[in-house]
């Protein structure tokens, strides 16, 4: 009966437009918009690039070259150097070709066009050679047989004006949050198929729900049934949003992509559950539920950042346990903590408090559920 039950529960809920709109089209369009709108923004405007300068020789300086040389040949070289006389310098300055144009004499010269990042640190770049330069210098003075072995060790490291350290090993890209909020929106968008659970179990708002009422079958195995083929529809329909995301739009969710599947799995599955015990708490028609349902999971959405994403950081200062009891902002938190911590602790959390929630929403459906009774059908 289980089995019977449960294969018509899964070819009704393949032929439920809800279930194809919301659950597969609507994400799959959206994150293609996401995608268009932040997917080169980190590139263009955090991501640390080379910055471009030009070098105006007017003496030789065959140790500054070579400091220059070693820099450009680096795996992640921190200047892109132009070698050019004195006009040509200032034209690519004066167009934005470069950030400023370092002039080797006698002495290293700066010019920049305008105060920034880059020019600061041009500046601390000169500013460190010089002072190198001058040790060398002082050196070769004071010491001549120790010369050599003092300009080889100022000169073996790349005299540059900044040392990366890096917080994680993830991905970094700050808007990469939309994304994971997408795929939470996803999650509890999951809660339509579990209010069709209730709805069609339920004899005062659908015939079918007064023909299932009217069946031999316990009311247990039909729900277990129901629940049974939510749950298989929800995960496939997480299964396909993020392989969209990861292998068609290249969203980089860090070299734990594998761990994100069941995260987004039991996320779904905690959707289900809360459509099923919203469904099963009133006698609203369908139609009021839906929107109940739709308004309630979108504020959630909008709550745990997919809308302002830095609004979950606001309330994380001002009511913190707020982020831990909403379902959207505990999914993405989910796979912020996967790709930023280098342990499993905060994640595994994360599922704990999902399961935990899908329980207590299950629990709650049956018993509610199961009190119904009615006096003619």
């Amino acid at each position: 009966m289980f089995l019977h039950i449960l294969k018509y529960e899964l070819k009704n809920g393949v032929r439920t437009k809800d279930l194809i709109i919301w659950l597969m089209v609507f994400p799959i369009v959206l994150g293609t918009f996401f995608k268009i709108a932040f997917g080169s923004v980190y590139n263009k405007t955090e991501k640390f690039s080379a910055i471009p300068v030009a070098v105006v020789e007017e003496t030789e300086n065959p140790a500054f070259r070579q400091v220059l040389d070693g820099i450009e040949s680096a795996d992640e070289p921190f200047l892109k150097v132009t070698y050019a006389d004195r006009a040509k310098a200032e034209e690519l300055l004066d167009s934005g070709d470069v950030e400023g144009i370092i002039s080797s004499a006698d002495k290293l010269g700066l010019t920049v066009k305008q105060k920034g990042l880059s020019q600061t640190m041009l500046k601390s770049f000169v500013e460190q050679y010089t002072l190198r330069e001058k040790i060398a210098m002082d050196a070769i003075q004071t010491s001549p047989e120790k010369a050599q072995e003092i300009i080889s060790s100022l000169m073996s490291g790349t005299v540059s004006s900044c040392r990366e350290i890096p917080l994680t090993q993830g991905n970094p890209d700050m808007y990469i949050q939309y994304f994971y909020n997408l795929i939470a929106m996803v999650a509890m968008f999951g809660c339509m198929t579990g209010m069709h659970v209730t709805m069609q179990n339920q004899a005062n708002l659908s015939a079918l729900g007064a023909r299932n009422n009217c069946s031999p079958a316990p009311k247990l195995v039909t729900i277990l049934a129901c629940l049974t083929g939510s749950f298989i529809l929800q995960t496939v329909c997480m299964l396909l949003c993020v392989t969209f995301l990861a292998f068609v739009l290249k969203v980089d969710f860090g070299d734990r992509l594998p761990l994100v599947y069941p995260a987004a799995i039991l996320g779904g599955i905690m959707g289900v559950s809360f459509g099923f015990f919203v469904g099963s708490v009133s006698h609203m028609s369908q139609k009021t539920k839906t929107a109940v349902l739709m308004s309630a999971s979108m504020l959630l959405c909008f709550l745990s950042g997919l809308m302002v994403g830095d609004l979950k950081g606001t309330i994380a200062q001002k009511a913190p346990w707020f982020n831990d009891i909403n379902p959207a902002a505990v999914v993405s938190d989910s796979f912020y903590c996967l790709n930023i911590d280098e342990d499993y602790t905060r994640f595994i959390t994360k599922l704990i408090t999902m399961a935990v929630i899908t329980v207590v929403f299950i629990m709650l459906g049956f018993i509610i559920s199961r009190r119904k009774k009615y006096a003619s059908v």
